[in-house]
C-alpha cells in the first residue's frame, strides 16, 4: 500500500478509535488469527492472554476471544480473516508472521490489527513507519529473520566440524528469501557450504532430512517461521535420531532437545501483542502506536544434547549464555 493510501486512511478512520470499542453484545470481541496450531501453540495464546490481562481485559470475564488456527496452511488464512471480520470482532492479533498480518490487511481496513512478525513491516507494506504505523495496522517486530548468519556462526563455533550446512526453510513465508540470503552469506564467509531444503509441513520436513543426509550436510539451522516452530518436536527428534547438531529461532527449539538457539523471546512478543491489543481497546489509535521491538536476544544451549553429540561447548558461549539446559 502506497504511503498516500495510508495517511489519507489514517485520517478517515481516526474517529474509530476516538473512545474505546464494544461488541454489540457488552463485552469486546477479539479474534485471534494464527499460522500454526492450537496444540503446539498454547504457550504462544497464553502469553497473549497475560497481555491482555495487564491490560484489564480476562478472557470470559469482560472479553471474548475467537481463535482461528490455520493448522500449519497458510492457504487458509485469508478464508479465517474474512471469518472473523464477518463476526464483527473490535480488534484482530493477526499472530503467526507475516503471511498472517497479511491475511488480515487484506480483510479489513477498518478493524484494528495487532500482528506478531519476524520480519521488517515496512519492507512488505503492514505499515508506513515504525514509529507512526499510519493506518489501522500496528505491532510487534522480532526482526529475528536477520539473525541467519549469526545462528550460522554460534553453530560453527559449538560444533567446528560441520562443513556443510543445510538451511530448513519455508517458501511460503514472504520473509524467507531475505532471511536465506542473510544465512547464506554466513555461511560463505566462514567458508561453509550450504543447501536450502523446503520445509513447510511435516511430510517436506522428513524430506529435507533424508536429502540432505544423502548430501553430505552434517549440521542445519532452521529459518524462522511458525509452520517450523510449530514442528519443532519433530524437527529435533529427526535431527537427534541422525545426531546432527542444528541452530534454532527460538528456545523453545532447545528446550525440546535442540542444540543451540538464539533470537528474542516469542513469548514476549505475544505477550506484548495482547497488552497492544488491550489498549486498542480502551481506546487508543494503532495508526499512533509505534511497531515494537525486542531490545535483547537469547542465547540457550541444551548441555545435555551436546554431551550426547560429543561436542564441547566453548566456555565464552556457556557465559554469555542466557539459559544452558542441563
Amino acid at each position: 500500500m502506497r504511503r498516500r493510501e495510508f495517511l489519507m486512511m489514517s485520517g478517515g478512520l481516526a474517529g474509530l478509535w476516538a473512545r474505546p470499542l464494544r461488541a454489540q453484545a457488552g463485552a469486546p470481541v477479539v479474534g485471534f488469527l494464527n499460522s500454526a496450531s492450537p496444540e503446539t501453540y498454547a504457550f504462544n495464546a497464553a502469553a497473549f492472554r497475560e497481555g491482555l490481562k495487564e491490560a484489564g481485559f480476562v478472557e470470559g470475564q469482560n472479553v471474548r476471544i475467537e481463535y482461528r488456527w490455520a493448522n500449519a496452511d497458510y492457504q487458509r488464512l485469508p478464508v479465517l480473516a474474512k471469518e472473523l471480520v464477518a463476526l464483527g470482532v473490535n480488534a484482530i492479533a493477526a499472530t503467526g508472521d507475516v503471511a498472517s498480518a497479511r491475511a488480515a490487511q487484506a480483510a479489513t481496513h477498518s478493524i484494528p490489527i495487532v500482528f506478531t512478525i519476524g520480519a521488517d513491516p515496512v519492507r512488505f507494506g503492514l505499515v508506513v513507519s515504525m514509529n507512526r504505523p499510519g493506518a489501522n495496522v500496528t505491532g510487534i517486530s522480532l526482526l529475528s529473520s536477520v539473525l541467519g548468519a549469526k545462528r550460522v556462526e554460534l553453530l560453527k563455533r559449538i560444533a567446528p566440524g560441520v562443513t556443510r550446512i543445510a538451511l530448513l526453510m519455508n517458501p511460503d513465508n514472504p520473509n524467507a528469501e531475505l532471511e536465506q540470503d542473510d544465512a547464506q552469506k554466513g555461511a560463505r564467509l566462514l567458508g561453509l557450504e550450504s543447501t536450502v531444503y523446503a520445509a513447510r509441513n511435516e511430510a517436506e520436513i522428513d524430506a529435507a532430512f533424508a536429502a540432505l543426509l544423502q548430501h553430505g550436510d552434517n549440521g542445519f539451522i532452521t529459518g524462522t517461521d511458525p509452520i517450523l516452530l510449530d514442528r519443532r518436536v519433530q524437527i529435533v527428534a529427526l535431527a537427534a535420531r541422525h545426531a546432527l547438531p542444528g541452530a534454532y529461532f527460538v528456545r523453545q527449539f532447545a528446550a525440546s532437545g535442540g542444540l543451540v538457539s538464539y533470537g528474542p523471546s516469542i513469548t514476549w512478543m505475544y505477550r506484548q501483542a495482547g497488552s497492544y491489543v488491550g489498549r486498542i481497546l480502551k481506546g487508543e489509535n494503532p495508526a499512533e502506536m509505534p511497531v515494537l521491538q525486542p531490545t535483547r536476544f537469547e542465547l540457550v544451549v541444551n548441555l545435555k544434547t551436546a554431551h550426547t553429540l560429543g561436542l564441547d561447548v566453548p566456555h565464552t558461549i556457556l557465559v554469555g549464555a542466557d539459559d544452558i539446559i542441563e
